[in-house]
């Protein structure tokens, strides 16, 4: 009797060694399992991101959420990260000496990985012999992703908005996301309505993250004729004022507020509450440093006001 049950206790054993090594940076019982955004389509993906009374708010994490151990615009740092919540991934790319699109913010490889000198200077065999930095310079074992890789990994996770760095096409990136078949969760983000047209005339099914911080940046747009179901709006680093959350809700438009840096700041200091109330006041994302703590923030209120969505799985 007692040998039959030592296998038992040995795979018991194993599971929790398992467990307990699965690499997480929150605690208590803020993870839960209904955390992928599942989108198949990107008819699905408009009408996830149209405002409307019950729209689901999301977190954006800038740069993908770096944290100890984990780099930013690392897959790792994805994955840490998405089996917490349902997420928005922000993350930026450039291109290598060879033409490969890469995850890099920075235009030298110096702060963020064991290399140095300008990514476009430096082949991706090179490349991807390099490891990532963390938050804290330490040397992790993790590597520079290739957007393809990254589309590849992200499909039925998350979704993405796109930074593309100066020097890199909007037309590579259209033909990355093309080639991944990820139209249905991926966003480009564009800083003008002239590169937002660019974008539109490219691939007019492709979701865009424009700059409208008046009623003047949403008419130019609209004179490019970009339909309103294609656009998400970031409102920038400092809160909208109601009036231009009503215009931007009245066109079906979600808003993303940048609380990266000083909001983020506020809301270390008040409290996590922030973040609720720049929920309750108009913003639908917070693009954020802090996704736990914003996360916690926006599950809460999701519990409080019945808030579910068919495409969280």
């Amino acid at each position: 009797m007692v040998w039959r049950t030592i296998p038992l206790l040995i795979v018991s054993l194993l599971v929790s060694l398992f467990v307990a090594c699965l690499p997480s940076n929150i605690g208590g019982d803020f993870r839960y399992n209904n955390h992928r955004i599942d989108l198949i389509s990107v008819d699905e993906l408009y009408r996830f991101l149209t405002y409307h009374e019950k729209r689901y708010p999301l977190i954006s994490v800038h740069r993908g959420g770096a944290s100890k151990g984990f780099p930013e615009n690392a897959l790792e740092t994805f994955e840490n990260n998405f089996r917490q919540q349902p997420i928005i991934i922000e993350c930026d790319i450039r291109a290598t000496k060879d033409g490969v699109l890469v995850l890099m913010h920075d235009e030298t490889l110096d702060r963020t990985t064991t290399g140095t000198g300008q990514v476009q200077d430096v082949e991706f065999s090179a490349l991807k012999k390099l490891k990532l930095k963390d938050i804290e310079g330490n040397v992790t074992p993790y590597r520079i992703p290739t957007l393809d890789e990254t589309l590849q990994w992200g499909a039925g996770k998350v979704i993405f908005t796109l930074d593309v760095k100066r020097g890199v096409s909007y037309a590579s990136v259209i033909d990355a996301i093309r080639r991944n078949k990820a139209e249905a969760y991926s966003v480009v983000i564009t800083y003008s309505a002239d590169q937002a047209a660019v974008v539109h005339q490219l691939a007019p099914n492709v979701m865009i993250s424009a700059s409208i911080q008046s009623a003047g940046d949403l008419l130019r747009l609209n004179d490019h004729s970009i339909p309103d179901n294609r656009l998400v709006a970031f409102v920038g680093t400092r809160e909208a004022d109601k009036e231009l959350y009503d215009l931007l809700h009245g066109h079906g438009i979600l808003c993303i507020l940048g609380t990266l840096g000083n909001l983020d700041k506020q809301a270390a200091v008040r409290g996590d509450t922030v973040y609720t109330a720049l929920i309750e006041r108009g913003a639908d994302i917070l693009s954020t440093d802090r996704p736990l703590e914003a996360g916690k923030a926006l599950q809460a209120y999701r519990i409080k006001h019945k808030i579910t969505s068919r495409f969280i799985k």
